[in-house]
């Protein structure tokens, strides 16, 4: 099956190298590009692509305020994966509560970014490691409040997973972490998901950061 790409980044030579590097996929093609976030959605909607690659700093409409608009065609088919140069990067936190499913940097090596496109269209969610070390030192209260609201009904264990979640890493690395099961992870972040009536890993996440839930424990990994 081929993935439909649309790449949205205000520059036209980076556009030029991310469609070179995805167009060498032979299971990728790339059908649209924009130039900032309004052209992206307006592509998304004409189009209906699977993937669009979204910078998130661009004149005019930014990368958030199109993933926004994307999300609000109200199609699952169409995700959002965000592609920017700043590893420390609040709009990239902005992103994620505005419906991206993911996020990669610029420097990425070409075969992990074809990869992160076919990951984020089977439905699972992407998080570069770096960024999200990064998000978690800087954007987390250093005194956290006492969990309220939702996260007061969570278990000690619950809230553990859900840190290291936030923290980017997969259900392999927290069963590691945690020495669990890894079947005996998956529950857990099915029951996190349930509990708190959220989607997916990036509304957990959110979640996780303003709550204040995202400990030492996930800024190590």
């Amino acid at each position: 099956m081929t993935v439909r790409v649309v790449v949205a980044d205000d520059q036209a030579v980076v556009r030029a190298g991310l469609r070179t590097v995805l167009a060498a996929a032979p299971d990728i093609d790339v059908v649209g590009e924009a130039g900032d976030g309004a052209e992206a959605a307006e592509l998304a909607e004409t189009l209906r692509p699977d993937v669009v690659l979204m910078d998130v700093r661009m004149p005019g409409t930014d990368g958030i305020e199109g993933t926004r608009r994307i999300r609000a065609l109200r199609d699952p088919g169409i995700r959002v994966l965000v592609v920017t140069t700043f590893d420390l990067d609040r709009h990239v936190y902005d992103a994620l509560r505005a419906g991206a499913s993911g996020f990669v940097l610029k420097d990425v090596e070409p075969e992990d970014l074809q990869v992160a496109v076919r990951t984020v269209h089977a439905g699972h969610e992407l998080f570069a490691p770096s960024v999200t070390r990064r998000l978690v030192g800087s954007f987390v209260p250093a005194d956290p409040p006492a969990p309220a609201g939702p996260a007061a009904g969570l278990t000690e264990r619950e809230r553990e997973v859900l840190g290291l979640v936030a923290a980017g890493l997969s259900n392999a690395e927290i069963a590691d972490r945690l020495v669990l099961g890894g079947t005996t992870v998956k529950t857990h972040v099915s029951n996190l998901l349930t509990k708190l009536g959220l989607r997916d890993r990036v509304q957990l996440v959110v979640f996780a950061y303003e709550h204040g839930l995202v400990g030492a424990a996930g800024a190590d990994g």
